[in-house]
């Protein structure tokens, strides 16, 4: 009776959710996904039927990244409260049909709608702007067969009042810019292919009869990212001639990423000077044959910059300082700055250096105390060497750097220079740079226990003492300044990659330790780490940083063995917020040990596994998809034959499809030669963050788009 007695006074004095005040459990129904909220959460009781139906929780619906969301819940939904809808993003909703878009029309009072990866065709479009009267913010991708033609007057009605336009095209084509006519910022990504499916080369022309005079009168920001081919070379040029002829007065920000070659024309030139003598911008990225070897950046004139991205330019440290931080100017404004691929960037000048050469460090602090708010920065695909100078190291400098949220520096960079100037390490240590025969080599026996780590190397390593300054940096990524991916965009599987830096052969598990201490840690890559012998820092990582939601690793250790198979599979049972997995590593085996270690990982959402000569247990996959619910991309390319790829894609496809309306399914053999057509059907989305390799940091300006 006592014990009974004693549970029935807890249970009067506990805390009842629905006593919490309005202001509190809105705040909480504010996590809770929009069709949850509207379909399931407010038919519990009175109260929470009202909360639901808050125009805090109404205004704005994400959908981007519902994966559970199917045509049916966003009829339903915009049928309860589609009038109450102001904005609504439906990013990479691949697995929508395209009849979903109809029920958008209910939305009359919408004003930003992201389309961007769903499929929408020029009718289809037509008829849903034309309800939309209030619209002023677009986002739509230009898929093959589009026809400007076919818009009606009320659709280019709502065009010509959109401010904000977002568009991907994948066929040469001005989309739907030409009809909006009271543009201010557009952004443009150039995903077209040189070749058809059915290998013709196709042409940068434009459609005859599509209108060549963009309206960029208004104009604020321009933005275009190019993928690779000349074909989206040829068409950016088109959209650029208008901007050539007259630049806008308003434009404060001008950003074209293009990889490769990427030449200046006389068009390009031109607009280019009257920039120079017309506008003062706050962000500014230029393909690097349009920088190098100019004088542009001494004539360009800025107001408060906030973004910088001079990617694989070779601009020396000299004229970063001189002409871009105006020798020591206060730059307080700047938060996101790229020197990606800059290989001369931190040295005085480029003409007699090589790239393995020590940096300056003096130009490194007058960066660091110039741009002191910086938020983003990359310093990655370049060998930033340090001198022997106390206190002058890399990672010295850029702990005083303390608003940084996220950090990507190559692997030669953060090493202890005692450490790379003392003996190479023995036969043991050395990682074979060929992916030839298996060489059996002993591993040494490595401290796991964080302590022990600390008493050995870590309390004296510059690159522990900047994690322990960086506690609030949610994103980090530490990739060999050599290193390149084995599946890069439109080509074939690349099947050797070069050695390590000499500088990086020191750095190993006590590094990866270090980064435990980044308590507030989300998104984690480390790539050609060579002295990595058992991966017990990821032990260290798993189990501090609680906050992990990607993780992406590649060539870690030796190339004949996965060394640290062990210690990840520890690693993962911790990683319970783990969503995005991303491995890279020859030989890897996806067994059954693998993948019970990865089923802890509740709340994993995609899988992508890249591994010349790897292997798979189709059984453990199955029982893997079986166990982890939240999965909907499964990416695997290994060593295996095309019959068991395709079997096993199969499967996984008959037995989870019906369940999980968003998955995404490839498992195909890494090398070979029918790789690109495969690649070009995976959902954008995934692509672009997570299948593809590259570094993320700084690639664009802070929440340029929403």
């Amino acid at each position: 009776q006592e014990v009974v007695s004693e549970e029935s006074e807890e249970e009067s004095n506990g805390v009842n959710l629905m006593e919490f005040s309005d202001e509190i459990l809105l705040h909480i129904l504010s996590y809770v996904p929009c069709t949850d909220l509207v379909l399931n959460v407010r038919r519990t009781c009175r109260k929470l039927a009202t909360l639901c139906l808050d125009k805090s929780l109404t205004h704005t619906v994400l959908l981007q990244k519902d994966y559970k969301v199917n045509k049916d819940k966003v009829k339903q939904l915009m049928r309860d409260i589609g009038k109450e809808i102001y904005q609504l993003n439906m990013a990479g909703c691949y697995w929508l049909p395209s009849s979903t878009i109809d029920h958008v029309t209910r939305c009359k009072n919408l004003v930003k709608l992201n389309l961007s990866g769903c499929h929408v065709t020029s009718l289809r479009l037509s008829k849903m702007l034309s309800t939309l009267q209030h619209l002023r913010s677009l986002a739509i991708d230009v898929n093959p067969g589009f026809d400007a033609s076919q818009l009606s007057s009320e659709c280019k009605a709502t065009l010509s009042r959109v401010s904000e336009l977002k568009q991907t095209l994948y066929t040469p084509s001005y989309g739907v810019v030409p009809c909006c006519t009271s543009l201010e910022k557009l952004l443009l990504y150039f995903e077209i292919l040189d070749r058809s499916r059915e290998g013709f080369m196709l042409s940068g022309q434009l459609m005859v009869g599509e209108s060549n005079v963009p309206h960029y009168q208004n104009l604020r920001i321009f933005y275009a990212r190019l993928a690779p081919g000349y074909v989206n070379q040829e068409v950016v040029r088109l959209y650029l001639a208008v901007l050539s002829d007259r630049t806008p007065e308003n434009l404060h920000a001008f950003l074209i990423s293009a990889p490769g070659s990427f030449a200046e024309t006389g068009a390009t030139k031109n607009l280019l000077d009257s920039m120079a003598r017309n506008v003062r911008l706050d962000a500014l990225q230029l393909p690097k044959a349009w920088i190098n070897g100019s004088g542009l950046l001494q004539h360009l004139k800025f107001n408060n910059p906030f973004y910088f991205s001079f990617s694989r330019c070779t601009l020396s440290g000299g004229h970063l300082i001189q002409r871009v931080i105006n020798g020591g100017k206060d730059l307080k404004s700047l938060t996101s700055l790229n020197l990606s691929g800059c290989v001369h960037c931190l040295a005085p000048e480029s003409l007699f250096r090589k790239a393995e050469d020590d940096i300056d460090s003096s130009i490194l602090e007058n960066l660091v105390v110039s741009c002191c708010n910086l938020r983003h920065l990359n310093l990655s695909a370049a060998h930033h060497h340090s001198s022997e100078s106390i206190g002058n190291h890399l990672c010295q400098l850029l702990s005083r750097l303390k608003h940084l949220l996220s950090l990507a520096l190559p692997v030669c960079s953060i090493t202890d220079v005692a450490a790379s100037v003392e003996k190479p390490p023995t036969t043991p240590n050395l990682v074979p740079q060929t992916f030839g025969r298996k060489v059996r080599i002993g591993i040494q026996t490595y401290p796991r226990n964080l302590g022990d780590q600390a008493n050995q190397k870590i309390e004296s390593s510059v690159f522990w003492a900047l994690m322990g300054s960086l506690r609030f940096l949610e994103t980090l990524e530490i990739i060999g300044s050599s290193f390149s991916s084995a599946m890069p965009r439109n080509e074939p599987a690349i099947r050797n990659s070069l050695p390590p830096c000499v500088r990086a052969q020191s750095v190993g598990d006590s590094e990866v330790a270090a980064i435990s201490q980044l308590t507030y840690l989300q998104s984690l890559t480390l790539a050609q780490l060579p002295n990595i012998l058992t991966g017990s820092g990821l032990v260290n990582i798993g189990l501090q940083c609680q906050h992990l939601r990607t993780l992406s690793l590649a060539n870690l250790g030796m190339m004949g063995k996965v060394v640290y198979m062990s210690a990840l599979m520890d690693m993962l049972k911790h990683c319970k917020c783990l969503r995005d997995l991303r491995l890279e590593q020859p030989y890897f085996c996806a067994g059954a040990q693998f993948f019970q270690a990865l089923s802890h990982c509740s709340s994993l959402q995609r899988l992508c596994i890249v591994s010349r000569s790897g292997t798979l247990q189709s059984d453990a996959v199955m029982s893997f998809m079986a166990n982890c619910l939240e999965v909907i991309m499964c990416h695997m390319f290994m060593g295996e034959s095309l019959t068991v790829c395709k079997n096993l894609q199969q499967s996984i496809v008959r037995s989870f499809q019906a369940e999980r309306p968003a998955l995404n399914v490839v498992i195909f053999p890494l090398l070979h030669e029918d790789l690109t057509e495969v690649i070009r059907d995976v959902p954008m989305r995934h692509l672009d963050e997570i299948t593809l390799f590259k570094s993320r940091v700084a690639e664009e300006p802070p929440n340029l788009w929403w």
